[in-house]
């Protein structure tokens, strides 16, 4: 019989290693890495570039008519290109984090970038990472995994993101930007940061990163042989 191609959901907060942990857990499993949080991104750098104000539904709506995010795997891991443009680190910039929660919380910017997810993976052999990977883009998931990780901790490791393309910052203000995040994205109307009901839930506070995939491996692995 056919091993079914798994489509494998990792949900979570900022700065719980999500996109660390997909990326080498597709490399582990030979899977393709969706980093849905790298497109909503994507969107918020042609908003900041545009000179629109990230509030205004209306102007980033129609924004998004005209915008193309694609993904592209390379030898470095995922590109991202804006409308055909490489953004790739561009996007991790404290200007692109502040406003990305106003941006993806557009109704219209959230269907948008939920379709390309789905014709993406909707044939399996996929880690998807986000925050509604579990409940609204893929509920169906094979494997829902949702990442948490203490504040400081996560704030750390972004203050280490963030100086791996020169931008320091302290981890007090870091941990305020994060909390803030988190409530921006749980509180949101459309898509809520929530873990869906069936997923296993993983403290990634002090786990290695080598730890953090050989669960989710282990895991996937498991629901394999169970075919």
């Amino acid at each position: 019989m056919v091993k079914k191609k798994l489509i494998i959901a990792i949900d979570g907060p900022a700065g719980s290693g999500k996109t660390t942990t997909a990326k080498l857990v597709a490399q582990e499993l030979d899977y393709l890495h969706l980093d849905t949080g790298a497109m909503y991104r994507g969107v918020a750098e042609k908003v900041l570039r545009a000179g629109i104000d990230p509030s205004d539904n209306e102007a980033v709506s129609r924004l998004i008519d005209s915008t193309t995010v694609a993904l592209e795997q390379s030898g470095n891991g995922v590109r991202v290109l804006l409308d055909g443009h490489d953004v790739t680190s561009r996007i991790r910039r404290p200007e692109v984090t502040s406003v990305v929660s106003a941006v993806s919380s557009v109704p219209e910017v959230r269907r948008a970038m939920v379709r390309y997810q789905r014709s993406i993976g909707k044939s399996g052999e996929v880690v998807v990472e986000g925050r509604d990977i579990g409940t609204v883009v893929f509920p169906d998931a094979d494997v829902k995994v949702f990442l948490v990780a203490d504040l400081m901790a996560r704030a750390h490791r972004r203050q280490l993101e963030l100086g791996h393309v020169g931008v320091e910052a302290s981890l007090e203000s870091l941990a305020r930007e994060i909390q803030d995040r988190d409530t921006k994205d749980s509180t949101r109307s459309d898509s809520p940061l929530q873990k869906a009901k069936d997923a296993i839930v993983l403290d990634t506070s002090e786990l290695t990163i080598a730890q953090q995939v050989d669960f989710i491996v282990s895991l996937a692995r498991q629901r394999m042989a169970a075919q």
